[in-house]
């Protein structure tokens, strides 16, 4: 005898373990990958590609899961990376804050093109959340030097600075899923899922 319940009960907690699992895979590659420091900046922030395992897990699971995954990675990055912080706000922002949003690109979830504006609506909210921080937390060393230019202004300096490493990781993270999108695409557009 066909029970319904007991069926969709067992799927729903067979797709919770896939979810879980792949999370679990896809932030500790993100982690991994936070090691290969392209560029770094002496006040924090660094070029690497550890963005894009994040944004691809958010694409092809969606929003709620892909912020939960954000979260767990800037809690790692706090934890692991040697935080550079002025305090427990900028710790906040910095990381729990400002990897969350990456997530948001699971808005774009089963998109034709969707790893792509997903990628750039998660890297334009983590700049925002890295400007913001930059703005009200590190104006206290304001003026500041930076490229050889003085800054007296905290939200040119942020938008600068912050802009200087967030930059060259969208469009590191932008150039991952064109490199892949064609060997992934099944993966990226959740074709394998329900």
């Amino acid at each position: 005898m066909f029970n319904e319940k007991l069926y969709k009960s067992a799927a729903g907690s067979i797709m919770t373990l896939r979810c879980l699992t792949e999370a679990a895979v896809l932030v500790a590659m993100a982690q991994v990958l936070s090691y290969v420091k392209l560029m770094q900046l002496p006040n924090g922030g660094s070029l690497t590609p550890a963005m894009f395992p994040l944004i691809l897990f958010a694409v092809r699971w969606g929003c709620k899961s892909g912020l939960l995954a954000g979260f767990a990675f800037g809690l790692l990055q706090l934890i692991f990376d040697g935080a550079y912080a002025w305090g427990w706000q900028s710790m906040l922002l910095d990381y729990l804050a400002a990897f969350t949003p990456l997530g948001l690109a699971g808005l774009f979830r089963r998109k034709k093109w969707g790893i792509f504006a997903g990628t750039v609506l998660g890297c334009a909210c983590r700049f925002v959340v890295h400007y913001i921080s930059g703005v009200t937390i590190y104006k206290i060393i304001a003026p500041t030097e930076l490229l050889g230019m003085t800054f007296s202004s905290p939200s040119l300096y942020s938008l600068v600075y912050n802009g200087s490493y967030m930059l060259p990781n969208a469009i590191l993270a932008l150039v991952l899923a064109g490199l892949l999108y064609v060997p992934l695409k099944k993966f990226i557009m959740a074709q394998d899922l329900p």
